[in-house]
């Protein structure tokens, strides 16, 4: 679970430099004054003014340094911060499960990742800067108070209409800030649903319609943006007005005091440059709109990290060759049972073909199988070890799917296949799959540039199953091989048959023949297994035959 505090002890390594530099501008900022007020004093009464004047060029030039300090240490934490955070969310996002992943857009969750994470990342800076910012006002209050007190009553009348707006502001401002990150998130997901899609909406003709609904947010962010500003604005306005009656106020006493040869004419000076300080409180509005962006930033990515991950164990597999065991499966999703107390028994080195109509679960079973999800209730075991249990490098090595649209990773072909298994591993996987003859007429061979190899679905989809074919106790196949012509699928089959028993293959498929070359069929209907049997044997049911059209 990610909290602000938790940012912002993330950030403890350089907060004590950022607390450091800016105490050191407060202090030369609240040293200033008197120092000027020594030298006009001086100047009035005839005495030596050199020296104060050299007090007062030294601390200006502490002050520009520090503040060049500030700058660059304040960047280096945002930026280490925001890079902490960053791999912190991809590598949540990328343990989230199949259910997990999807209450999440892609566009939106790129979107936390690239604008959200910086804004969270100032929450250690912020809280600093907030709180050192208080010292000025409180130093001039002091200070004042040490000149005559009389001056620091009219000051803190002054400052306390500033803190009631600053107050009011903070509040209104962090939930305004929330809604417009909300929206972004909303337009960050629509783009990169249509960015994904282009491709369709270019041949559908629907682009103009498509450029509607993708920007159909605006408005509402517009709005929110609207209303952020008129926050701050009215806040900066407020403590605008607010701000100079400080200086009216304790230039006003400071007169009195002066009159009344309680003061001189360098205090006077002083005691008008501390009521500045206090009447630039007001400022403290940006600080206040950082430190509320952050919260609303820390928000967004909370949700994220709210989701429980994919956890692993730490067990192995025993010998066997992938026997795979359903004990009452049940997943509900969205309020719909997809499966329904499954009881299915896999024996190990079989091939097994999942049919079933469009939303009969099928999918659902393969992600199960491949642990891409659990189960809301009931086991499921490979070789006796429930998926839970099993480490993840003893899950890889045993496990393998591939999907109807393979997500392909890495920088090349090659790397996309092997996944770190190597040159080796990747030639002798892609020739299984039929996938070596088109990598090989590239100039580039195994080592073309992802982005840049010219693919069919076939071809993709002959990657996503040459990645998966490693697996030696169990192959999911959920419709892997439906883009394939008919001879590439049956030599692919035909490699698969090859297997002599050594590991299971669950063939997730709309086609009979595919059926009809499975050890076993295993018929799902609404959830529920129907039948499970050869292909022969259950097309004489007239149900089972219109499965497949």
């Amino acid at each position: 679970m990610l909290t602000f505090g938790a940012v912002v002890w993330r950030s403890r390594l350089w907060l004590p430099l950022i607390t450091f530099t800016a105490l050191a501008g407060s202090a030369g900022t609240l040293a200033l004054p008197t120092v000027l007020g020594r030298a006009v004093d001086a100047v009035i009464g005839g005495g030596d003014d050199r020296r104060w004047l050299l007090w007062a060029g030294a601390l200006i030039m502490v002050g520009v340094l520090v503040d060049v300090a500030d700058a660059f240490i304040a960047g280096a934490c945002a930026a280490d911060t925001t890079a902490w955070l960053r791999r912190r969310l991809v590598s949540h996002m990328l343990r989230l499960d199949a259910r997990g992943a999807g209450r999440f857009e892609v566009g939106d969750l790129v979107g936390r990742a690239s604008g959200n994470a910086p804004e969270a990342a100032q929450a250690g800076p912020g809280a600093v800067l907030m709180a050192t910012a208080l010292v000025p006002p409180v130093g001039s209050l002091v200070l004042l108070t040490v000149i005559d007190p009389w001056l620091a009553v009219a000051f803190l009348g002054g400052v306390a209409l500033v803190a009631v707006v600053l107050v009011v502001f903070a509040r209104r401002t962090s939930r305004l800030l929330s809604g417009y990150q909300r929206v972004q998130g909303t337009i960050a997901a629509r783009l990169g649903e249509s960015l994904t899609g282009a491709r369709t909406i270019a041949a559908a003709g629907t682009l103009e319609r498509e450029c509607r609904r993708i920007l159909d947010p605006l408005p509402e962010l517009h709005a929110q943006g609207l209303l952020t500003w008129r926050a701050l604005a009215r806040a900066s306005a407020q403590a605008g007005i607010a701000g100079p009656l400080v200086l009216v106020a304790v230039l006003a006493a400071g007169g009195l005091a002066l009159d009344a040869g309680r003061i001189s004419a360098g205090e006077l000076f002083a005691a008008s440059q501390y009521a500045m300080l206090g009447a630039g409180l007001g400022t403290l509005t940006g600080v206040l709109s950082r430190l509320a962006r952050a919260r609303a930033g820390v928000g967004r990515l909370a949700e994220v990290f709210a989701v429980d991950p994919l956890e692993h164990g730490a067990a192995g597999l025993p010998p066997g060759t992938g026997t795979l065991r359903f004990d009452a499966v049940t997943v509900v999703d969205a309020g719909r049972t997809v499966l329904d107390g499954v009881e299915l028994d896999i024996p190990g080195g079989t091939s097994v073909a999942v049919v079933g109509r469009s939303g009969s679960g099928k999918s659902v079973l393969a992600a199960l199988a491949c642990r891409l999800r659990d189960p809301d209730s009931g086991t499921v075991s490979l070789d006796g070890v429930p998926l839970p249990s099993l480490g993840h490098a003893a899950k890889r090595e045993a496990i393998g799917c591939a999907f109807e649209r393979p997500a392909l990773v890495g920088s090349t072909l090659g790397d996309a296949i092997s996944l770190d298994r190597g040159a080796r591993y990747a030639e002798s996987a892609a020739r299984a799959t039929q996938a070596h003859d088109f990598i090989s007429r590239l100039p580039e061979g195994y080592a073309t540039p992802l982005s840049r190899a010219p693919m069919s679905g076939g071809e993709a989809q002959r990657l996503g199953l040459a990645r998966a074919w490693g697996a030696d106790r169990l192959l999911v196949l959920d419709d892997a091989t439906s883009s394939l012509d008919a001879v590439t699928e049956m030599r692919i089959q035909q490699a698969l048959d090859r297997d002599d028993g050594r590991r299971t293959r669950v063939i997730i498929t709309h086609r009979g023949s595919v059926a009809a070359r499975a050890d076993a069929v295993v018929w799902l209907d609404a959830g529920r297994v129907r039948a499970v049997g050869t292909h022969r044997s259950l097309w004489t049911d007239p149900a089972y035959r219109e499965v497949f059209g």
